[in-house]
């Protein structure tokens, strides 16, 4: 028998850590090869964990809610293969301070002369949206709890990975600034009796329960998804603009070419790669629209990475990104089109494949409504929302004159960030996208 030490997999570029949010199997449980052993979280995706051996899994070293760093061991399986690692090579207590999951409270010396000065931008919760700097989300929560802001957190040296700031740099951050703060102030005024310090923080409104109401909490990717979304609208001033557009021989070249394409890729091919390659043009016709804001600075995208909303059968929403859209042909855009949302309702996506857009688009014709005023997905600066395609009468111009016939319309809406982007820039660019629906050659192959 021999013992294999399962470690946290590298999930992604920019990605460090994980938490375990469910351990599907429990010591003394046989598994096979490539069957999942426990399910993690990052901060944009949950995906599964499975084993690369087949054996007994005989240990586990993290509980679930641990936040755990890429490449520590979290559990211990018994398999038939010769030995290569010692059960006591991975006892919990070994592992290194840097993998430890739970964040120790740090001890402070209240000093009531210099209580005052704390500034009370320290208080508000940090928005790491505009950070062009990656923070896990351990470092993330000790900073909003010690009241350290993005400013501070920027200045601070980081010793781990690539320069990324640990655990224990922000440990020592906090050492170094009670330390300043003690010397600063008179000796008299020290005191050791804990002081309480009321912070007033806006009332929430009183909901009303009844006998009859079921109360439902919400699950881990409804919270992140309501906190974005909350953070979205105090960060960007919401604009929304409408353009109507004939899609009729979009409609129809998809109706001539769908049986084909099926048969020869073996996967359907929708209206959503369409509208992506629109996009994507768009945005090279006017690429301020691909920017992000970082204070007064305003960061120009090379890259086209454009976002889809994507539903679960949960009812959440995730975003899965299209890298480098433009690059890819209308096949190209539609492969990964299908990959991406049928990972998405697996809940296989990698993290990598979550972050970094630069552009959001969210159909919300699926769901049969004709527009929508979608909420940008910050740092972003626009989100473009498809309605559902309708028959409508509507007026022709021909060379004999106006006459009035049935099209296949809808609407495109524009959400954009009108602290950057002008109602030219955002009704322009919305127009564009429909240029481009509308002038589709019926005779394009694929």
């Amino acid at each position: 028998m021999a013992l294999y030490e399962l470690v946290l997999p590298k999930m992604g570029e920019s990605v460090a850590e994980a938490t375990i949010i469910k351990w599907v199997k429990q010591p003394g449980d046989l598994i096979e090869i490539d069957e999942s052993v426990l399910e993690i979280a990052t901060d944009k995706v949950d995906s599964e964990v499975p084993s690369p051996v087949a054996g007994k899994l005989v240990k586990i070293l993290f509980n679930e809610e641990d936040v755990v760093q890429v490449g520590a061991v979290i559990a211990v399986i018994e398999t038939d293969a010769d030995s290569k690692v010692e059960i006591s090579s991975v006892q919990p207590q070994e592992v290194k301070a840097e993998q430890a999951v739970k964040v120790e409270p740090v001890q402070t010396t209240v000093v009531p002369e210099v209580k005052e000065e704390i500034s009370q931008e320290k208080l508000k919760p940090v928005d790491f949206s505009n950070s062009e700097r990656f923070y896990s989300p351990l470092v993330k929560s000790m900073a909003a709890e010690e009241g350290i802001s993005l400013s501070e957190l920027n200045s601070i040296t980081g010793t781990g990975s690539e320069g990324r700031v640990t655990k224990q740099d922000i440990l020592d951050y906090i050492k170094i600034n009670k330390t300043q703060v003690l010397q600063a102030a008179p000796i008299q005024t020290i005191v050791s009796e804990p002081v309480q310090t009321i912070v007033s923080k806006p009332s929430a409104p009183i909901t009303s329960v009844s006998g009859g109401d079921e109360i439902i909490e919400m699950d881990r990717m409804r919270k992140l998804i309501a906190d974005h979304m909350v953070m979205s609208k105090s960060t960007s001033a919401h604009v929304t603009s409408f353009v109507e557009a004939d899609v009729t021989n979009m409609v129809k070249w998809r109706e001539r070419v769908k049986s084909s394409f099926e048969k020869r890729e073996g996967e359907k091919i929708t209206f959503t790669p369409i509208f992506i390659e629109a996009v994507a043009k768009a945005i090279k016709d006017l690429p301020m629209i691909n920017i992000s804001v970082n204070g007064t600075q305003i960061i120009k995208k090379r890259d086209i990475n454009i976002g889809m909303a994507a539903a679960l059968p949960s009812g959440n929403l995730i975003v899965p990104v299209i890298k480098n859209a433009d690059q890819l042909n209308l096949l190209g855009i539609t492969k990964a089109v299908n990959d991406l949302a049928s990972r998405a309702r697996q809940s296989k996506l990698k993290p990598d494949e979550t972050q970094g857009g630069t552009f959001t688009l969210t159909n919300v014709g699926t769901f049969g409504n004709v527009m929508g005023t979608p909420i940008i997905n910050q740092p972003q600066v626009a989100v473009l929302a498809v309605g559902a395609i309708k028959k409508k009468p509507a007026v022709i111009e021909t060379e004999y004159g106006d006459v009035i016939a049935i099209r296949h319309m809808m609407f495109l809406s524009l959400s954009y960030d009108h602290r950057v982007v002008d109602g030219s820039l955002g009704g322009s660019f919305v127009r564009r996208v429909a240029d481009y629906l509308e002038a589709w050659d019926l005779n394009r192959e694929i």
